[in-house]
């Protein structure tokens, strides 16, 4: 449906003012022009652009503008050059808003839980997956809103975590190699590979950047306990910063440093925030993970011990009941979950039995790039 007005050029054309279904919204001149669909400034295959910030005029003005049903007309000079935008894309891109956020806030599409929320989500099998399309982006849509998602029925093989990656995205190769066994060695390279319990944590936090999503299959559960438990990492976030906004702006604003030595000849690190926000205060990931944590060297004197504080009270919140999903994972089933948002824990187990998971990393990008695919989206919006 076409505005009720016709659009009204403002500050001597540098800018726009346009009435759209969801009010009124300007767009500068110069904006437009590098926004433009066409396919002198787009290319129609890749969507890529082809002009450079640098061929952008700082003096481009619009000269005329009007609406033809629901198809923005745009003419600027210099250039006598017309842009065609959509309407429903203006809406979905007009940044003329006033929007007061809180650091640590989340975008509309994901949905934070506790364990109460969480405990009866669908769990979909494996053959279905992959021969229903609609059902696997019906999942992968789990995966980006909820942080995990579960499945039956995978293959009870070495390699079935490879056969599960196909459903997500591309894997992401490690010093661990493209998957990795998480079961009782001798020599273990790692505490995951004793039968200790695990605190909630993310994975490789030591890593630049860390795994985006983890698979982690059952091959083998004949031992008694080795629960797994997971975390919104999100929720327990928020939760501490509705609590404590110092406490939570004490972990987003100090890097913490991490370090893996555990395999000869490789020896990680990197230092980033607890609590990672974005440049405009979205929450965007978590380094959770207590045996990787180095000596924290880059917090001052004065502040180190409201930061332990901080840190052990953000600690508890994820230790709480209120936060903690848990489950027994039998032969054939598997959770996959976003590393840098669900915190995942195991129990303690004992037992002659053998307790084998095979897991590995995903980049988020294929997971998004399919649920994007499968919606027409050709960019961002929050």
């Amino acid at each position: 449906m076409s505005p009720p007005r016709p659009p009204r050029l403002i500050e001597d054309g540098a800018a726009l003012q346009v009435d759209l279904a969801e009010g009124a919204a300007r767009f500068h001149a110069l904006w437009l022009r590098d926004n433009d669909p066409g396919p002198k400034t787009r290319d129609p295959g890749s969507g890529q652009k082809r002009i450079g910030v640098c061929d952008l005029d700082l003096e481009t003005r619009i000269v005329a503008a009007a609406w033809e049903e629901d198809r923005l007309q745009v003419r600027f000079a210099p250039g006598d050059f017309t842009s065609v935008f959509e309407a429903g894309w203006l809406a979905a891109h007009a940044y003329d808003r006033v929007r007061p956020r809180t650091p640590g806030w989340t975008p509309s599409h994901l949905k934070l839980w506790e364990a109460k929320d969480a405990e009866n989500l669908p769990v979909e099998t494996f053959t279905r997956l992959r021969q229903d399309e609609t059902r696997r982006l019906a999942w992968l849509d789990q995966i980006r809103r909820y942080g995990f998602a579960r499945l039956s029925g995978a293959p009870l093989a070495d390699g079935a975590a490879l056969e599960v990656a196909t459903l997500v995205g591309f894997v992401r190769e490690t010093n661990y190699g493209r998957s990795f066994d998480v079961r009782v060695e001798v020599a273990a390279r790692n505490l995951a590979d004793t039968a200790l319990g695990l605190e909630a944590h993310t994975d490789n936090p030591y890593r630049d950047p860390p795994p985006g999503v983890q698979i982690l299959v059952c091959l083998a559960n004949a031992v008694t306990g080795g629960g797994s438990i997971l975390v919104d990492g999100f929720a327990a976030a928020q939760a501490l910063r509705a609590e404590d906004p110092d406490a939570f702006g004490r972990l987003a604003r100090y890097p913490a440093r991490f370090e893996y030595a555990g395999t000869p000849g490789v020896r990680l690190q990197a230092k980033a925030p607890m609590i990672a926000l974005g440049a405009d205060g979205e929450l965007l990931g978590l380094r959770i993970n207590n045996r990787s944590t180095a000596a924290l060297t880059d917090i001052p004197y004065d502040e180190m011990a409201a930061y332990y504080a901080a840190w052990r009270r953000f600690a508890e919140l994820i230790a709480t009941p209120r936060f903690r999903l848990g489950f027994r994972l039998e032969p054939g089933e598997a959770m996959v979950f976003d590393n840098l948002r669900i915190l995942h824990a195991r129990e303690a187990f004992t037992g002659a039995g053998a307790r084998w998971l095979q897991g590995c990393y995903v980049d988020r990008d294929g997971l998004y790039s399919a649920l994007a695919a499968a919606r027409g989206e050709r960019a961002w919006a929050t």
